[in-house]
């Protein structure tokens, strides 16, 4: 299955914002703002998780469908009913490899976040 979008991860982010109270995990293809990006956002109390794709404007809270681990990193569905917040992208690719700086990190934070959601 080829996905809508894909992120060639080159750094992997956890943050906590005790400011915001919003705990932040992103996987990045470069350190630039243009450069493609996948964001999680979830208070840091618990609650829904905001996912987001290269733009805040491609986002949505409570969008994930389910996210799936494998080889080559993880595949991110979207809900059906939340596709059109994605520009109509159902699936998003993120590719990881041994050179995704912070990944097992990032990865295991994702895993807590988003509990049953997380396969893989």
């Amino acid at each position: 299955m080829t996905a809508d979008i894909t992120i060639h991860a080159a750094y992997a982010s956890v943050v906590e914002d005790d400011e915001e109270g919003m705990l932040f995990i992103g996987f990045a293809q470069g350190e630039e703002e243009d450069e493609p990006y996948a964001l999680f956002r979830q208070p840091l109390a618990g609650g829904p998780v905001w996912f987001g794709v290269n733009d805040e404007d491609f986002g949505a809270e409570d969008a994930v469908q389910s996210i799936v681990q494998d080889a080559r990193g993880l595949t991110v569905t979207i809900r059906p009913d939340q596709v059109a917040q994605f520009g109509w992208a159902a699936t998003i690719a993120i590719r990881i490899g041994p050179q995704t700086e912070d990944a097992d990190i990032a990865l295991d934070a994702l895993r807590d976040m988003m509990g049953p959601v997380f396969a893989g």
